[in-house]
């Protein structure tokens, strides 16, 4: 079974790595639909929005004020945590969708060169969420909002391992586990929408491979169904808080990934309408 599992290796990190990016990552959750403005009050949902709007030093200090008024939530470390991650991401050209949609691409690019002080302080928010989120869970296993901030630095970590470090099994475990927490939290509460992406990421992004790799795959505990992912990833997209709008990014890949240009087109028109100082939904149209 080894020896099988190692002949894939290389399709499954062609579907686990875009999984990871996905999943977990998780990078983005929370919105908020109003503008922002110096006037308005701190929340993660104004710190999001920066960070859509690629302004992450306003991102930075919106989380960091977060924190400092709620220093026992750790949603707000994660949070600070994805900052880093997304900046870094955007840093290092990973954000383009065709890297996505091109799995040759995707395998042959080279090394990247990460930021180490990036990496420490990402490192030390998602420390920070995860000893917050475990205080609260040893106190009250079914605390929703603690083990949503445990699914999104599993996440992270996966996004990390996978699309920067270049460390696929590390990634896969991050997403795997990112995924068992998401199930757990939608045991507990099946409305809370957003938890439905980790478990969408997954089944679509590995349905996508052989049915003998996904034979072995499921032996190994992760899920494969192709439509059922999509389906989850729709639920996130139409019922979700944190993660609405990164669904129909998510969303926007498959369907390029199945080359329905126009159903890719209008999911990112309504990102860019969004979220208009984000230059990468634009750019992704002009491409299209």
């Amino acid at each position: 079974m080894f020896y099988f599992v190692q002949r894939h290796k290389d399709q499954l990190f062609k579907s686990s790595t875009l999984a990871l990016v996905f999943g977990a990552t998780l990078v983005f959750f929370q919105t908020g639909y109003a503008g922002t403005s110096a006037a308005q009050p701190i929340s993660l949902d104004a710190g999001f929005r920066q960070m859509y709007n690629l302004d992450f030093s306003a991102a930075h200090k919106t989380f960091e004020t977060w924190q400092e008024l709620h220093p026992a939530d750790p949603l707000g470390p994660a949070s600070n945590a994805a900052a880093y991650l997304f900046a870094e991401f955007e840093r290092l050209h990973i954000l383009e969708l065709n890297l996505f949609t091109d799995d040759r691409r995707l395998e042959e690019r080279d090394k990247l060169q990460a930021d180490p002080k990036i990496k420490a302080s990402f490192d030390g928010e998602l420390t920070k969420a995860d000893t917050m989120a475990e205080r609260i869970l040893s106190q009250s296993a079914d605390d929703r909002d603690a083990l949503f901030a445990r699914m999104l630095t599993d996440g992270l970590r996966g996004d990390y391992a996978a699309l920067i470090d270049q460390q696929k099994h590390d990634g896969v475990g991050f997403l795997k586990s990112s995924r068992s927490t998401a199930e757990k939290l939608i045991a507990i509460d099946p409305t809370y929408y957003d938890a439905y992406l980790a478990l969408g990421v997954e089944n679509y992004v590995l349905g996508l491979r052989s049915a003998p790799t996904r034979l072995v795959l499921r032996l190994t505990g992760s899920q494969t169904n192709k439509d059922k992912g999509i389906a989850n990833l729709k639920i996130t997209a139409e019922k979700g808080r944190f993660l609405a709008p990164f669904a129909p990014l998510l969303l926007a890949i498959a369907a390029l990934r199945d080359r329905d240009k126009s159903t890719a087109k209008k999911l990112l028109a309504d990102l860019a309408r969004e979220f208009p100082q984000n230059r990468l939904y634009q750019a992704e149209l002009t491409h299209l």
